[in-house]
This record gives structure tokens, C-alpha cells and sequence, in this order.
């Protein structure tokens, strides 16, 4: 019998791609973990001429799908400059009702925001465990990719932020010591008190700036980025990509034009960019 936590990443990534894989597309970004696996499963059944795409991972696991899936895939840094990827698809280990995710607990988090940055339109795909109204809700720790030199320090400052259970991921064996990503830097996973507030000022009158280690997702980056040695933070937010470019900028949109989430009963919910949720049950009904 299916897994069916595996069989509701499989519907949800099957739909997003039905939704948004675009044959005529040059450069696609494909993202790490267990979902992104039907993803490109799904891209390759759909029979279609890929021979044109080039398909941008952003690690060694996706890169290693792409290639066992007899596609074409280039490192990020092939790209040709000022060229954006016309979408991505990636996972995410939560996001929230307005598709601020967080990502990075499989230790790629910096090629996963680079490529998300780049895309046009980033395309989220999870199982229903990710989907939450507010970040830290079950999920409880941010990946933070720090310079290994840096990393006690940045221990220090998140501890000032309200993090004072902050540590360095290890591997599996103590004795192989800390994780390393493929840029050879270390992987701090920081705890915070409360979930974080969607936006800056709640109805209840929060303000989401670390009163009361009450904080909003996008300040909560902004100090975490502040902290010297943090390469990337595993904070998802601020602009899409329709809305970088409705602002006039050529990169910079993190969180997902839209979210795809496998439910237990079969269905997928689809979390949209200013439209709330919509229900696709397994027979493919709008709800």
C-alpha cells in the first residue's frame, strides 16, 4: 500500500504541473527534496518535447532527478546574464496563509533562494503537514546558512533576537560533526518563542518587531540577515515575482505565486496570491 504522505506530495505535484509547466519554457528551477522528485516525474510524463529545456537545480539531490530523468540540467551560474528562469518548482517545510515559507531543512537553502530570486514565477509543492496559517507553527526551527567561521557568533546575535536554543545542524553521526551545504558553510537552526505574524502589524495590534519575541516574518528576516556571517536565511517573503516586476525590480520576489498542497483524503489545496485557498478534489472539481 502507498505512503500517504508520498501519495499526497505525487497529487499535489501533478497538479501544480498540469497548472504551470509551460513546454515552450528555456530555463526551469527545480528545488530539493522528496516532492520535487514527483515533480520532475510528472514534468517527464507528460510526453512532451523537453529536449529545448534546461533545467536549473539548486543542489547535488536535485540535479542527480533531473539527470536520472534523462533531462538537461546547468548549474545556476550557467545562466546567461540578466536571464531570468522562466518558473520553479520547489517544496517547502511550511507556509503560511499569505505563502510566506519557510525552507531550507534539507541543507540547501542558499541555491534554493538564489533560484527562487530568479524565477519569474516560483511554484510551491508539499504534502497538507506544510500548510499553516503562520510559520513556526509545526515546523519550529528557521535554517539559517551561516560561514562556518561566523557560526558561534551568529549564535550570539539570534540569542539577542529571542533564539536561545539556536544550534549548528549536525549530521546523523556526531563524529562527522556539523552538516556542510554545497557551498561548504554550516546550517544553524534557530527556535523562536511564538509563531511568526504574517504581516507587520496584526488586528491585535502587534507589531511584530521582537516586542514580547513576538515577531513578523519579513523583520524577523531582515534582522537575521543583518547578522554577520549569514549567507541566506530560510525565510521566504516579501515580494513574489509578479510583484518584483510590478515594482519595477528584475529579481528579488522569494515567496511562491502559488502553493500546492496534497491532502490526506486525495485532494489538493491551492493556496494563491491574493485568493485564499481553492479546493481541487481528486476527480479535478474546483471547490
Amino acid at each position: 500500500m502507498a505512503d500517504p504522505v508520498e501519495k499526497a506530495k505525487e497529487n499535489a505535484a501533478r497538479q501544480a504541473v498540469q497548472d504551470h509547466f509551460d513546454p515552450t519554457a528555456r530555463y526551469i528551477g527545480i528545488g530539493s527534496g522528496s516532492t520535487i522528485v514527483f515533480v520532475v516525474q510528472a514534468i517527464k510524463n507528460r510526453n512532451e518535447d523537453l529536449s529545448r529545456i534546461l533545467f536549473v537545480p539548486t543542489g547535488y539531490q536535485s540535479r542527480q532527478v533531473i539527470v536520472k530523468a534523462g533531462l538537461q540540467a546547468i548549474q545556476f551560474d550557467s545562466l546567461p546574464r540578466g536571464v531570468l528562469l522562466d518558473l520553479a518548482f520547489d517544496g517547502a517545510d511550511e507556509v503560511d496563509e499569505d505563502l510566506n515559507c519557510i525552507k531550507g531543512g534539507g541543507a540547501c537553502l542558499y541555491q534554493e533562494k538564489l533560484v527562487a530570486t530568479h524565477a519569474r514565477k516560483f511554484i510551491c509543492v508539499a504534502d497538507h503537514r506544510k500548510l499553516q496559517s503562520r510559520l513556526l507553527s509545526q515546523w519550529k526551527k528557521i535554517p539559517i546558512e551561516v560561514e562556518p567561521l561566523a557560526a558561534h557568533s551568529v549564535l550570539e546575535s539570534l540569542a539577542a533576537l529571542g533564539s536561545h536554543q539556536a544550534i549548528i545542524r549536525s549530521g546523523e553521526m556526531e563524529k562527522s560533526g556539523p552538516i556542510k551545504t554545497d557551498q561548504d558553510n554550516f546550517i544553524v537552526d534557530a527556535k523562536f518563542k511564538h509563531p511568526l505574524h504574517p504581516r507587520a502589524t496584526t488586528a491585535e495590534g502587534v507589531q511584530g518587531t521582537g516586542e514580547d519575541t513576538q515577531w513578523a516574518v519579513e523583520a524577523l528576516a531582515k534582522e537575521i540577515k543583518q547578522i554577520e556571517g549569514v549567507l541566506s536565511v530560510g525565510l521566504f517573503c516579501g515580494l513574489n515575482g509578479f510583484e518584483a516586476k510590478e515594482a519595477g525590480k528584475k529579481i528579488g520576489g522569494q515567496k511562491p505565486v502559488a502553493a500546492y498542497f496534497g491532502m490526506e483524503d486525495g485532494s489538493v489545496v491551492i493556496r494563491k496570491a491574493g485568493e485564499g485557498d481553492i479546493v481541487v478534489s481528486k476527480q479535478g472539481e474546483q471547490t
